[in-house]
């Protein structure tokens, strides 16, 4: 296995070679091995030139020069793209986090236990540098802040040292350029429901007279990414094709408003196909007997894995809805919740869900509708059509289903779906308004089945015969 170790570096020429010197030195558990990833952001006093030396010297070294200076969060951003190892571990250029401590942040990971590992400056360590109070307490407070909002009880948000998981770093956007890196990528973690652990690290932290780069201003800074990135589902590197689904169907209360409406109709025994990030199921595991979950993305099994690890009712599954499905037993109910609409042959998922289905099983659908609505809002979110109730009620008669409902809702939706895709043209929704379609969903919900609109979104019950 390899550690990739990013290094951002901007005007260290003081530090930067007793830092890497120990970066160079550090021991990693048996079988790993390292490469360095050292990112020059246009350092301006020498830097760069002991950076070039060192380089020369080392063949596991990855050295980057930048040519505009951006800030910690942009240096990152670029030693991520270059990193090729299991796992990504942060370590600045100064001597403030010890690299001897390696073996101890990436044990969880290397037990199979998380996918996320934080180094905290506040738990139990054996020596910590003490430092002035109001900085640790805007610190603490910052953490506090971030906890509140997304949910972790993590002891140093602030913190330098975090390692990840490669693969799943790579598919998260990183869109601050400075010291917002933090609480951006620790809201994200906790979005994207990452297993995140923490250990204790020892801590030698600089002053502003030697050299201590952040200031009142990136604090009041990371207050405003909390804030923002809280507010924004911005989780996956575009285009990550279901990615930009994870915005429509992340939104608690429209989730809700799709689990009331598939809700009367399960069995004990369900079969869900695309998954995602398990947004239904967690809804709708309930008592059931077994829920199984399905999905053929790498990202999203991993996703359903950690949040279902410990639910005993609950399996998680690698299934391809366009392939028979090698899933044993017979179903009650079978979920195919947004998954036609990027079929070639819808026909092939349908029959494929009917060989799991006993007799009487039901399957429920939800597809776009409306095929007078595609536009570039379709085509980003890679749907191959939208659907009449007619072609949805073929697909699914074709199959050996007899149709017992079939309807339109979310009709207020069908509103801003037309003035950005069909008017403006736009590829996708500004995520505020989706935040605010969320935050109101309870009073379209309610009204819903009186509005003179069509459904933006077709839900549809059937029956095996």
């Amino acid at each position: 296995m390899k550690l990739s170790i990013l290094v951002p570096v901007y005007n260290e020429r003081t530090v930067v070679e007793s830092s890497l010197a120990k970066v160079f030195a550090a021991q990693l558990p048996d079988g790993v091995e390292k490469e360095i990833i050292l990112v020059n952001d246009c350092s301006t006093d020498g830097t760069k030139e002991i950076l070039d030396r060192i380089a020369a010297a080392h063949p596991e070294i990855r050295l980057v020069h930048k040519p505009v200076n951006e800030g910690k969060g942009a240096a990152i951003r670029t030693a991520i793209q270059h990193a090729t190892g299991d796992f990504c571990l942060v370590q600045d250029a100064d001597l403030e986090y010890d690299p001897s401590e390696y073996t101890r942040l990436l044990r969880p990971l290397l037990d199979g236990n998380a996918d996320a590992v934080f180094g905290s400056r506040y738990l139990t360590s054996e020596q910590t540098r003490v430092l002035p109070y109001w900085h640790s307490m805007i610190n603490k407070t910052l953490t506090l802040l971030s906890n509140m909002f997304s949910n972790l009880n993590v002891t140093d948000m602030e913190t330098c040292y975090k390692v990840f998981r490669t693969d799943l770093l790579k598919s998260i956007p990183i869109r601050s350029d400075r010291f917002g890196f933090e609480p951006e990528i620790t809201m994200k973690c906790a979005k994207r429901k990452l297993r995140v652990y923490e250990v204790p690290i020892s801590y030698h932290g600089r002053t502003f007279e030697e050299g201590k780069k952040i200031g009142w201003r990136d604090g009041v800074k990371a207050l405003g990414a909390i804030l923002y990135f809280w507010l924004i589902d911005d989780l996956y590197v575009e285009p990550y094709g279901r990615g930009h689904l994870h915005n429509i169907t992340g939104t608690p209360r429209y989730v809700q408003w799709l689990v009331g409406l598939l809700r009367p109709h399960l069995g004990d025994r369900i079969l869900e196909i695309g998954a995602g990030i398990g947004n239904l199921c967690g809804s709708l595991m309930g008592r059931r007997v077994l829920y199984v979950a399905g999905e053929n993305d790498r990202l999203y099994l991993h996703a359903l894995r950690n949040r279902f690890l410990r639910t005993p009712n609950v399996r998680v599954a690698e299934v391809d809805p366009r392939n028979p499905i090698a899933v044993d037993g017979e179903f009650d109910t079978a979920i195919a919740a947004n998954v036609l609409e990027f079929a070639e042959d819808p026909a092939v998922i349908a029959a494929n869900l009917a060989a799991k289905l006993r007799t009487g099983g039901k399957p429920l659908v939800i597809v776009p509708n409306g095929p007078g609505l595609y536009c570039n809002l379709d085509r980003t979110l890679g749907h191959k059509r939208r659907y009449s109730q007619a072609v949805l009620e073929g697909v699914l008669n074709g199959a050996g289903f007899e149709v017992k409902e079939i309807h339109g809702f979310n009709r207020m939706s069908t509103i801003a779906w037309v003035i950005n895709g069909k008017l403006f043209g736009s590829k996708a929704l500004p995520k505020v308004t989706l935040k605010v379609f969320d935050m109101t969903a309870w009073i379209w919900r309610r009204i819903d089945p009186i509005l003179p609109l069509p459904g933006l979104t077709l839900f549809a019950v059937a029956v095996k015969k």
